[in-house]
């Protein structure tokens, strides 16, 4: 009895000596999605986090709170609790010239806004799914708060699964007798008239122009499945009608693909429309309908990069694997032949001979394209039930989602690539 009892008197004498909480991020991590989400609520609590890219996985090192320290074990998140001379020992190891690693200082948590509609749709989305189950939070945006400049008060957007070039996603074919395709083109077209547009691939374009202007400002976009081609597609074709008449009331201009500007697009250039309204794809962009690849053999590999000279990519690319398995959506990955060359991609399939992960800046900001749709549910459909994240903890293909969350946290002189 005389042990325990120095034991409970000992210990919160032993936590101060043990100043830091170390989180593994590489296999030995129980919970890698809880994780991230530790990690950006430590940030909102005012702590300054060190996460040291390319050293086991991308790990954290928080400063040790008993709060922080209940949360890990809540969460199941595996951790540590250090002392200085560990984390010394540590930093010795990564400062090294040649250990590809680094220490990147996480000083704020961003404010965060997803780019979805209000209204109940028949599919889910991974970033919302990613961070509700991290337990990160975020504000729901659409036209309306995007036109109305609410987007300056973020500093992280995620582009949802959505349709940028008025073509309601190019559901007409399979989905327009039903209720929810047409409730969508009704709220969108009730938008477009209240800012004074007639269509509402007019509208769209306005959004995109908004969410551009978002991004050279010194905004950081993210965007999965069809929000990444469809936003660049409507870049090139501001000036053109692309639409078929079952969209706007009016022909598409015969002359559309002429008439596209490149010079206009973030990451795409020189793609082909598809300009019928009844199939559903917007371009030869993604590889969808034309990909020979088995889902047993559908895997992509993780760029590395150098820690110390290009902290940016190391960031986004942190993982405990670095090939990860593949995973269908309307805009399942990129051809690369249809990438500029200013582009850099993260991943990619090089058999298939196709990009998922790609990155670039613009003006003062960066966006980052991530082709698929769920990467836990290979071919997700419309209508199918939301993936369950507690079966998907250590899941690499959200981890990329969530490496973006944090990204505008670190210090601003980071972000270059």
């Amino acid at each position: 009895m005389r042990i325990w009892v120095w034991l409970l008197l000992m210990l919160p004498g032993l936590w101060v000596k043990a100043n830091h909480i170390f989180i593994p991020m590489d296999e030995t991590q129980t919970n890698h999605l809880k994780a991230y989400g530790t990690a950006y609520h430590s940030l909102k609590n005012g702590y300054e986090i060190q996460w040291l890219i390319n050293y086991r996985g991308g790990s954290f090192v928080l400063p040790f709170t008993a709060e922080v320290r209940t949360e890990c074990l809540l969460k199941g998140i595996a951790f540590e609790v250090i002392p200085d001379a560990r984390l010394n020992s540590i930093l010795a190891e990564i400062s090294l010239p040649e250990v590809n690693a680094d220490v990147v200082k996480l000083e704020k948590a961003p404010k965060i806004a997803v780019y979805s509609p209000k209204e109940n749709k028949p599919w889910d989305d991974a970033v919302t799914l990613a961070m509700t189950y991290a337990e990160i939070p975020y504000d729901v945006v659409y036209d309306r708060e995007v036109m109305d400049g609410k987007l300056k008060e973020y500093d992280w957007l995620h582009l949802h699964h959505e349709d940028f070039t008025g073509q309601l996603g190019k559901f007409y074919r399979s989905y327009r007798h039903l209720d929810w395709y047409k409730e969508e083109e009704k709220v969108n077209l009730q938008t477009a008239k209240m800012y004074g547009y007639t269509k509402i691939s007019e509208l769209k374009k306005a959004v995109v122009r908004k969410i551009r202007d978002y991004v050279e400002s010194g905004g950081f976009m993210f965007a999965m499945c069809s929000a990444t081609d469809t936003y660049d597609i409507a870049l090139a074709a501001m000036d053109v009608d692309i639409c078929a008449s079952v969209f706007d009331g009016d022909p598409a201009d015969p002359d559309a693909q002429s008439k596209l500007d490149f010079s206009k697009t973030f990451a795409f250039q020189d793609f082909k429309l598809e300009m019928n309204p009844n199939v559903y794809e917007y371009s030869d962009i993604d590889v969808t309908d034309t990909r020979k690849v088995r889902e047993g053999d559908d895997y992509f590999v993780l760029f590395e990069f150098s820690a110390k000279w290009d902290p940016v990519p190391t960031m986004l690319c942190q993982n405990h694997e670095n090939m990860i398995k593949g995973f269908m959506g309307q805009t399942t990955a990129f051809r690369k032949d249809r990438i500029k060359s200013s582009v850099l991609v993260m991943g990619e399939n090089k058999v298939a001979n196709e990009a998922r992960y790609i990155h670039g800046e613009y003006g003062k900001g960066t966006w980052t394209f991530y082709g698929g749709h769920d990467p836990e549910d290979y071919q997700h459909l419309v209508g199918d039930p939301v993936t369950e994240l507690d079966l998907h903890k250590q899941s690499p293909g959200y981890r990329l989602i969530l490496n973006n969350v944090l990204f505008p946290a670190a210090k601003k002189k980071q972000h270059k690539t």
